[in-house]
């Protein structure tokens, strides 16, 4: 009975999520949503990338946590139209809660919508979410044996980011092993290195996200 449930919890978060990506391309609004463990620096890369993108296109944000609205406020202060969504202790967003949200946007006026997801590598993996771009956020203080650990989350994203790169040194992390394994289990993941001091890195990233704007 429990796999039952388990199977039609899915099957209803795909239907949603099949009836977002419909409305999102008829609104031509690029979703991305950003995943990762807590204290990846999430929510300090979709500042970064705010500003990068804000002067040319119009963003709105979803701010996924258990509790509290810390990272909403954060990126309140910038301008941006944004609305926290508090799962009470769930470990993933699905596709009905952004359904939910998005009464709170004018999609006629949004060109991009960037989502934070929970900080988790396990569960966001399992469910889409309307999305465009999935993007798995891995920092270097984390370690570089993630990938093996957490295959899915790196299986399904886009592009993976390693933030925090200018700890490198400080770590001893392996890029090339980090890198050989998200290829071996996803052969068309991008891949960034991102400067979380100087913002190096981030143009190239920027531009994949650009080439990715529909219109």
């Amino acid at each position: 009975m429990e796999i039952k449930v388990v199977r039609q919890i899915l099957e209803w978060n795909e239907n949603c999520h099949a009836e977002l990506q419909k409305l999102f391309d008829e609104k031509k609004v690029l979703v991305i949503n950003i995943m990762g463990s807590p204290g990846a620096g999430k929510t300090t890369f979709i500042k970064k990338m705010i500003e990068k993108l804000k002067k040319q296109y119009n963003i709105g944000v979803i701010e996924g946590d258990v509790a509290g609205k810390i990272d909403a406020e954060k990126i309140a202060e910038m301008g941006i139209p944004v609305v926290q969504l508090n799962t009470d202790g769930a470990c993933h967003i699905e596709a009905m809660s952004i359904k939910n949200m998005l009464c709170d946007f004018n999609l006629d006026e949004l060109d991009i919508l960037i989502i934070e997801n929970i900080g988790n590598l396990v569960c966001p993996a399992e469910f889409d979410i309307g999305e465009d771009l999935k993007i798995a956020i891995l920092s270097i203080p984390e370690g570089d044996d993630k990938v093996e650990k957490y295959p899915l989350m790196f299986s399904r994203a886009d592009a993976l980011v390693l933030n925090k790169y200018d700890m490198k040194s400080v770590f001893n992390f392996d890029e090339d092993r980090v890198f050989e394994n998200a290829r071996n289990i996803n052969k068309d993941i991008k891949l960034f290195k991102v400067n979380s001091v100087s913002g190096e890195g981030l143009n190239t990233f920027i531009e994949m996200i650009k080439n990715n704007i529909k219109k």
